[in-house]
């Protein structure tokens, strides 16, 4: 490394840390949906108590997420990224091994604790050692090889399929081994991290500039419709494809379980080319509104296909997936672009305080639509109501993200900062 910047290599190796730690946590979000029909099987738990399995992981950071962006501010980023995934490593642990439900949503608990802040400190570090440009592209390639967690989670009943006829443990037992890698590439991280970070050429850790509640309402209009719409999409997105998708598709389409983990997983894939060329294109042209825009009402056009034709599942995975590349590839730069840089991690935290309110509040609901309606592959009509609360959420997001688009139209000075 020179003097004065960080040695191009130094930047990959710490984006190619975080990704592979990014990969361990998304797959242990993920585990729950693959298990789920066991789960009901073996241990007789109820839709709403599997759709608290995942809404117990956001509840905390309703409260705690905040507090984690400042604390990714305050500590610095590679400090949070090794605390956070011992936590996560912990969590994971507990759910595998818990002998009833109380034990195993401790579990959750735990996880959702370490994993949010863990999720803030990662993107700060992208931030960071790329800020002199291709913030999107690297962005997006990380989230990239992230949703390779994903798609392996849902692939794991094909990769694992002798796991899983053992029952619903020893998949849970995987999912905590890979927790333990991601453990081991945020220590790495750590430890690479320490020498540019002494050398001066990051942000200094530092409390000078104290945090004020009231700073949050300096935050422009434009950053408020993309809170709302990160809030309404990733509800949407996480609810349903990591939580009840892959038991709607057995219900509603007579998918195996195999078969139903390996369509959902197309989206994961699909995401891991098409994030980082999502972001290389925003790099390239500039355009975050309009992309974000056209991302978001994908969603609902997707689950209207899914839930009210008979047309082949190939189609809304296919618009499911364009959305899930675009919108997290637009929403997390443009996030970098319309806040000052010390608040950053204090600005995604907040996003996040919101967004775990609505996907903890999205799993419950979702799951006592479906008890209440007494969905199941003998009732497949059950999951209706359900559906119509995915669409109409989704219908609001693509709202507010028309609406960012056309503020940004508007605002000349918006328009400065590329969005």
């Amino acid at each position: 490394m020179t003097d004065t910047t960080i040695r191009r290599s130094t930047a990959w190796l710490v984006a190619a840390l975080v990704a592979a730690s990014q990969l361990g946590n998304f797959y242990v979000y993920d585990s729950v949906g693959p298990v789920a029909d066991l789960l009901q099987q073996q241990r007789g738990f109820s839709d709403t108590q599997v759709g608290l399995l995942n809404a117990i992981y956001n509840l905390p950071n309703i409260v705690l997420i905040l507090v984690g962006g400042v604390l990714v501010d305050r500590f610095g980023a590679a400090l949070m990224t090794l605390l956070t995934a011992g936590i996560c490593l912990a969590g994971a642990l507990l759910t595998a091994l818990g002998p009833d439900f109380t034990t195993m949503a401790a579990g959750r608990l735990l996880f959702g604790i370490g994993a949010e802040t863990f999720s803030i400190a990662t993107l700060a570090a992208i931030a960071q050692y790329f800020s002199t440009g291709g913030l999107a592209f690297v962005m997006g390639a990380v989230l990239a090889i992230g949703r390779l967690g994903s798609y392996g989670a849902d692939m794991s009943p094909s990769w694992f399929a002798t796991a899983y006829g053992q029952g619903w443990q020893p998949p849970l037992l995987i999912a905590a081994a890979i927790a333990a890698t991601s453990f081991i590439a945020s220590a790495l991280y750590w430890w690479v991290d320490r020498g540019p970070r002494r050398a001066g050429l990051l942000p200094q850790s530092t409390a000078a500039e104290k945090f004020a509640w009231r700073d949050l309402l300096h935050f422009g209009k434009a950053y408020w419709y993309l809170l709302a719409l990160c809030v309404l999409w990733y509800s949407v997105i996480l609810a349903f494809r990591s939580t009840f998708s892959i038991k709607y598709f057995q219900h509603t389409h007579g998918l195996d379980l195999a078969t139903a983990g390996e369509m959902n997983s197309y989206v994961f894939l699909a995401a891991v080319f098409a994030t980082p060329a999502f972001g290389w294109l925003c790099d390239r042209l500039g355009r975050y509104a309009p992309l974000l825009a056209f991302g978001a009402c994908l969603l609902p056009v997707a689950l209207a296909v899914t839930a009210l034709t008979h047309w082949s599942l190939w189609l809304p995975t296919a618009l499911i997936g364009i959305s899930f590349s675009l919108v997290p590839a637009v929403m997390w730069p443009l996030t970098s672009r319309l806040v000052a840089p010390q608040r950053f991690g204090t600005a995604i935290g907040l996003m996040w305080v919101v967004q775990n309110a609505g996907i903890g509040g999205a799993n419950v609901v979702a799951g006592w639509l479906n008890d209440r309606a007494g969905a199941s592959a003998t009732n497949p009509a059950g999951y209706d109501g359900m559906m119509w609360f995915f669409g109409l959420t989704s219908v609001a997001g693509a709202a507010f993200a028309l609406l960012l688009w056309a503020t940004a139209g508007r605002r000349a000075q918006e328009r400065a900062v590329g969005v």
